[in-house]
């Protein structure tokens, strides 16, 4: 008893060294606390991260005499109705040089499958944060200009991206372009936030503009309410000197509770612009006026979302997105209209890993046959797991 008495003391001491060693200060650390300031900030926060989306599917043709691609082909000649295919294959690095500034590449090793030149390489720009009013990137990015330029690039919650998003993306307004943008909030909650920016029109991986001329937009989102948000986008620029054209349109989103475990999820957009394409195929011997070749469209996409969460099947979602497109309206107007229903199982949370079928359904006013201005139906199985 007396020697476990002699030991006490010992045992005090220790600790008490052991309390002392762990409220040390660490000198070299770049953490921030309220006894050191901060005096260089170049590696503050500095990290690297790697993300991606691996999607695959198969896909065939429900309609005779009509291929994977949407192209009616002769009846002497065997088209491919049926594929296995791997859609995007997208890699992503971020790198946080410090609090304020980072860099973002993207690349879509898919292109490889076909033709790559000016294909691949999709961001690759660099973002400096002031703080969450003030954010400018510069270099090869996607504008907002719309819902789908707003939403993440590896979260795809049906077939494809609309047929207006690609067509718009063709003539210079959407998708990958080059320049230099700013965003962020206009008040405190963040319920207003603006976007704008500059860019060369002529699309991802050019060398240079093909033009002087360069797009300028803008785009505006309010939070009308919980869960609902609309939002409006304008834009002027040009395409292989055509001359000064402009896009406009406006879009919602909105998230309703049903029940317990029911969601009701709503989306939908308009948009009209110029089209530069068409405008450019047509033979300048007839004098053709660029304000006449004009595209509009929308879409609207509700979702039916049920949160089942069992361990290894987290959400069901049933869809089914409705389109209307029409290439040139003002000339020669032949509408697409595109119904694509659609079933997600979704195995982990926030789309990382989702199994999704369904048919995308394309309509056309006046069929060209021997084309892909054809009526056709194209069923599907997609899987898609993000990184």
């Amino acid at each position: 008893m007396k020697n476990c008495l002699k030991l006490i003391p010992a045992i005090v001491m220790f600790l008490y060294s052991q309390q002392s060693v762990a409220q040390q200060t660490d000198e070299t650390s770049l953490t921030e606390n309220s006894d050191t300031t901060i005096s260089n900030y170049s590696a503050f926060q500095r990290s690297l991260s790697l993300a991606g989306v691996l999607q695959t599917r198969y896909v065939a043709s429900f309609t005779k005499n009509v291929d994977v691609n949407g192209k009616n082909f002769d009846t002497s000649t065997n088209g491919i109705t049926n594929t296995f295919l791997v859609k995007r294959a997208r890699v992503m690095l971020k790198a946080n040089v410090n609090d304020h500034f980072s860099a973002n590449v993207l690349v879509n090793l898919a292109d490889f499958n076909g033709d790559p030149s000016n294909k691949v390489l999709e961001n690759a720009y660099i973002k400096y944060s002031l703080n969450k009013h003030f954010n400018v990137q510069a270099g090869q990015f996607r504008p907002f200009f719309g819902i789908e330029d707003a939403i993440a690039v590896d979260i795809i919650r049906t077939l494809d991206f609309s047929n207006q998003y690609y067509a718009f993306a063709k003539n210079g307004w959407q998708s990958f372009q080059i320049g230099l943008s700013i965003f962020g909030t206009i008040d405190q909650k963040g319920r207003v936030r603006y976007f704008g920016g500059v860019y060369n029109g002529n699309n991802k991986n050019a060398a240079t503009d093909n033009d002087n001329t360069k797009n300028f937009y803008g785009r505006l989102e309010v939070n009308a309410a919980r869960d609902f948000t609309i939002a409006v986008n304008g834009s002027t620029g040009s395409l292989a000197n055509s001359g000064t054209g402009s896009a406009l349109g406006g879009d919602f989103t909105a998230r309703i509770p049903l029940s317990k475990g029911f969601f009701l999820l709503l989306m939908g957009e308009y948009k009209n612009g110029t089209n530069f394409v068409t405008y450019n195929s047509v033979t300048p011997a007839l004098n053709p006026e660029l304000h006449n070749y004009r595209m509009q469209g929308f879409y609207f996409f509700p979702t039916l979302r049920y949160e089942y969460k069992h361990p290894r099947v987290r959400a069901l979602e049933l869809s089914c997105r409705y389109e209307y497109f029409d290439q040139d309206y003002i000339n020669n107007s032949n509408p697409q209209q595109t119904f694509i229903p659609n079933l997600s199982l979704i195995f982990a949370d926030n789309f990382y890993a989702a199994l999704q079928m369904g048919v995308s359904i394309d309509l056309f006013k006046n069929q060209i046959p021997l084309t892909s201005t054809y009526n056709h139906n194209l069923g599907y199985l997609q899987l898609q797991i993000r990184i």
